[in-house]
């Protein structure tokens, strides 16, 4: 690894320290006692508060003046200022704590803990007046330099190649990108409360799956040696999770890591987190007046209202969402009726419209095509499509007043499927059969049909009782409650490209 000329510098610093007895990564417990936040936001000059103070943080800026200094350190809740005076932190004769090691072998990047006091400044900023300083960690390398004046960034750190490779270095640089994390938190902390309010029960399911199932998606395959049979990663947890109805829980929830090998863009990862919540003795109906409170009650708690703005539109999560079927959605938006269509008109139908087709894809996929193409995009407050053609849904049971529909919803917000909710089929006969056709597409060469799953429709010889569930999306329920517009600004480490190595004199042009 070739260094840089400040890494150089840096690495040299760090032999200077240790040269004079100071290990710049000690092991030993720091006893922090306060962060930035609380006293910027908790001092009182009258009551002379927070006079015993003991904070750690990175130095993120410098002002040495002589035998004085000033400096900012941040933590995990903000920046404070901090005065550095050479002879209250070496008050003996040995100036070396200040004179070398403060300005000459610290940096900005480094971590340092400080022991002092709180106290207004002759300009009358706040700021900690520092009687005892101490090397946490040494920093080798230089962090993007973003200035702060008057609350407003400038050269903020935006690239976002950068950003998503160098997650730890973006959180440093840019703190709002931590709120957005500390809602994402919030989100789930919320659900989970909603939900066991409910009588729900957290639950677990396996990632490694001999059947993967509960979803049209491509799997990850993997092996496992010790067995020496093919493994699926998890594409969804549904059947795991009925499973359980079917052995006597009445609610269970699971927030579950699910894994499709299929395209990346703004709003896919390959890798991703999705809730689904299972309740038994339930419809879709009652699942979507659910939904609907749930959602009002994260928007309170994470943003102080049901209004957030998504992308240029305000979008209220309060009140009743619109209910579409969605054959009408395509009359409404695509000016068709498809209605009672088989393969061969949806496919004229799909030529007529422009939208693309594979031969592969039956009656549901040629469907969901028009409707992708002409209605999403036009969906943009929260809005229920209802009631979906049985090709469409081989896990829903069949609409109690059309047997060809079944009772299905899916909830969109800015054009993007948010959630996906069903009556639960549990008729093993009718389960069979549906898993039979989707084999069928398989065969023609649909690699996202499900796999015939025999023990699910085992589980279900022994009767599940009437259920409803839901499976929602919470990378993108963050996009949506904080208002960002792609998925990799809501996971901490999305997936990348791999990237390119490129020699040093191309980058140096």
């Amino acid at each position: 690894m070739e260094l840089s000329e400040q890494e150089k510098i840096r690495r040299e610093s760090l032999a200077q320290l240790r040269s004079l007895g100071i290990e710049p990564y000690p092991a030993a417990e720091y006893p922090v006692n306060a962060s930035a936040s609380e006293i910027l936001a908790g001092y009182d000059e009258q009551k002379g508060n927070f006079q015993d103070v003991v904070l750690a943080g990175r130095i993120m800026s410098r002002r040495i003046m002589g035998a004085a200094s000033f400096g900012e350190i941040q933590d995990e809740s903000g920046r404070i200022q901090i005065y550095v005076k050479r002879d209250e932190i070496c008050p003996e004769e040995d100036k070396t704590m200040y004179n070398t090691v403060w300005k000459k072998l610290l940096d900005i990047g480094d971590i340092i803990g400080i022991k002092g006091f709180a106290f207004i400044t002759q300009t009358g900023q706040l700021s900690i007046h520092v009687k005892e300083l101490t090397l946490l960690s040494k920093s080798l390398r230089v962090l993007p330099i973003v200035k702060e004046a008057d609350g407003v960034v400038h050269d903020a750190v935006s690239d976002p190649e950068f950003r998503y490779r160098q997650r730890y270095v973006d959180l440093i640089v840019n703190p709002a990108v931590k709120d957005v994390f500390v809602k994402r938190a919030k989100i789930i902390a919320t659900m989970r409360e909603y939900f066991n309010q409910a009588g729900c029960l957290e639950v677990e399911t396996p990632i490694l799956q001999s059947i993967p199932g509960g979803a049209t998606a491509r799997p990850f395959v993997t092996h496992h040696n010790a067995l020496d049979i093919p493994l699926y990663l998890r594409i969804a947890n549904e059947l795991y999770l009925k499973r359980l109805i079917v052995g006597g829980y009445s609610g269970v929830y699971e927030f579950a890591k699910d894994f499709r090998n299929e395209g990346m863009d703004k709003t896919h990862n390959p890798e991703f987190t999705c809730m689904e919540i299972y309740v038994a003795y339930k419809d879709y109906n009652w699942m979507m007046k659910f939904v609907e409170q749930m959602l009002a009650k994260i928007s309170l708690t994470v943003n102080g209202t049901t209004k957030v703005d998504i992308a240029g539109n305000q979008i209220d999560f309060g009140g009743e969402y619109r209910r579409l079927p969605i054959l009408d959605a395509i009359k409404e938006y695509a000016g068709v009726d498809v209605k009672g269509m088989d393969e061969e008109q949806l496919r004229a139908t799909c030529k007529k419209l422009n939208v693309q087709t594979e031969p592969s894809m039956g009656k549901g996929k040629l469907i969901d095509a028009i409707f992708g193409e002409y209605a999403e995009k036009n969906l943009i407050q929260p809005t229920f499509i209802t009631d979906y053609p049985v090709e469409m849904s081989p896990l829903t049971k069949r609409h109690r007043e059309d047997p060809s529909l079944t009772e299905r919803f899916e909830l969109f917000v800015c054009g993007k499927e948010l959630a996906n909710a069903y009556s639960e089929l549990n008729d093993p006969v009718d389960q069979l059969e549906r898993f039979q056709e989707q084999a069928a597409l398989k065969s023609k060469g649909d690699d996202e049909a499900m796999y015939i799953d025999m023990d699910f429709v085992r589980a279900l010889e022994y009767g599940m009782p009437p259920t409803s569930g839901l499976g929602m999306g919470i990378d993108r329920l963050t996009m949506f409650m904080t208002g960002q517009t792609t998925i990799q600004d809501v996971l901490f480490f999305p997936q990348m490209r791999p990237q390119k190595t490129v020699k040093k004199e191309e980058a140096d042009k």
